[in-house]
């Protein structure tokens, strides 16, 4: 009589094997790009609160300038609008995008809208300029342009664009901390920077900062998870103690207390305020373009040199130094500058402060949702959500500059001088001229003339040739 074969006994499941966590694993392909839920989760939490000043900043920039009619934006409906724009293109560069990279309105851009576009016409009209550049960026994305200029980029400048952002960021974290601050003009002196608000370092918001750099690179060091989120939840508790007990003359932007009403009720005035061609005519149609040519341009290489620089810290590139279903992400991209328009927060555009979740092991999109729902959350807690002082999120943008600088330097061919010089110029304007898209700018001229010079000028691809003469126009 034969018998049955036996049963077999289920593997005992994975944890976190639930069918929830199988289909986001499936759609997020966590495990495919070595991540867990918990570090997707950290990553979004570490993103968020490096760039959640962007709350307080964006409205501080626009709604202190007037346009040609003497017009200031509210306060409020800023707030509503950033946290608004800022949720939204991030969850869908998450969904679409599947990549560690939220986004916001744009610092530089913001100052272009505010200073060179309102001023002539009409906020609403500066407002619609910004959703043409978005457009444009779009356009760009769906002939394939923009993804040709970024996969013609040697991979060399791939590797300087992302130290440089390094750099940048801890120059960023350095100044926002009040670690180091402008000298003011009337001191006399070609020196810039200095130490401190007085060349010494003084006051307790300088030693929050201080500390929590310390804590960050100790945690690091000893590989601990979420190290960076450990910190700034650390520091900001530290704030929130020593605010209460001490004198404090100024924290900068945010000061760290306990809000007495930490719900606050969103405006949604300024969505929709826009006109796409009133610009016009208020400043005629040349000056008109090239309004929109210099927003597109800001736009456009800023994110640029942070997608690239954010995607090669994921590990999210090939051996080449390309990112697979790029067209994806740089759609989202142009699709949040027309977003930031459309709601008068200004062009929305990839941030580099999503370092900070990467360092934290994001890779995935999924980190997105987090930090795009907390956004949204912001909408009702801004009061919350803005009390992080910066010198308690700012640690992070060192550490994570630290980490960028370390892994790409050493696949420079400094061998190459038509690689090597621009490299160097590439990485060091970006923090000294305080511009990512200056620093790539200069990095691909000095590249296309050192070529030529050499007689290599037929390795130059021709892209190449396309956006350094445009930079140098520009």
């Amino acid at each position: 009589m034969p018998t049955s074969a036996p049963a077999k006994i289920p593997a005992p499941e994975q944890p976190g094997a639930t069918p929830l966590f199988g289909a986001l694993d499936r759609y997020f392909r966590i495990t495919e790009r070595g991540s867990t839920l918990p570090r997707e989760i950290r990553g979004g939490f570490a993103t968020f609160f490096a760039m959640a000043y962007i709350i307080v900043l964006n409205p501080i920039i626009l709604g202190s300038a007037k346009d040609m009619y003497g017009h200031q934006l509210d306060n409020g409906q800023l707030v509503t609008a950033t946290c608004v724009t800022a949720a939204f293109t991030t969850l869908l560069m998450g969904v679409i995008g599947n990549v560690p990279i939220a986004l916001a309105a744009g610092l530089g851009v913001n100052s272009v809208v505010a200073l060179q576009l309102a001023p002539r016409m009409s906020w609403a009209d500066a407002m619609g300029m910004v959703v043409l550049a978005g457009f444009v960026v779009m356009l760009l994305v769906a002939t394939g342009l923009r993804e040709r200029v970024m996969n013609a980029v040697p991979f060399g400048l791939r590797k300087a664009i992302s130290i440089g952002i390094g750099l940048f960021i801890m120059l960023i974290g350095l100044v926002d901390s009040g670690f180091v601050s402008r000298i003011p003009d009337a001191a006399h002196t070609t020196v810039p920077l200095q130490l401190g608000a007085d060349g010494h370092l003084n006051g307790w918001p300088v030693l929050v900062f201080i500390l929590g750099a310390l804590l960050t690179l100790a945690l690091i060091t000893r590989k601990v998870p979420g190290a960076i989120l450990i910190s700034i939840v650390a520091m900001t508790v530290l704030a929130l103690i020593i605010n209460a007990v001490a004198t404090i003359p100024s924290w900068g932007l945010t000061t760290p207390e306990w809000p007495g009403n930490p719900v606050a009720t969103p405006d949604f005035g300024l969505i929709g305020e826009f006109s796409l061609f009133g610009g016009f005519g208020k400043v005629g149609v040349l000056t008109g373009v090239l309004f929109v040519f210099t927003v597109l341009l800001s736009c456009f290489f800023d994110a640029m040199g942070t997608i690239m620089g954010v995607s090669d810290e994921a590990k999210l590139t090939n051996a080449k130094g390309e990112m697979p279903g790029i067209n994806k992400v740089l759609f989202v991209d142009g699709l949040a500058v027309a977003a930031g328009g459309a709601s008068s927060s200004s062009a929305t555009t990839a941030f580099v402060e999503s370092t900070a979740g990467v360092g934290e092991g994001a890779r995935t999109g999924l980190a997105n949702i987090v930090t795009g729902g907390l956004f949204t959350v912001a909408l009702f807690l801004t009061p919350v959500a803005t009390m992080v002082p910066s010198q308690a999120a700012t640690p992070a943008l060192l550490a994570v500059g630290f980490l960028i600088l370390a892994g790409s330097v050493k696949e420079i061919d400094w061998a190459d001088l038509t690689i090597a010089i621009p490299a160097f110029i590439t990485m060091v304007m970006m923090p000294f001229t305080y511009s990512i898209t200056n620093g790539i700018g200069m990095g691909f001229i000095t590249f296309v003339l050192l070529r030529l010079a050499a007689g290599r000028g037929r390795e130059v691809p021709v892209p190449m040739y396309v956006v350094s003469a445009v930079f140098a126009f520009y």
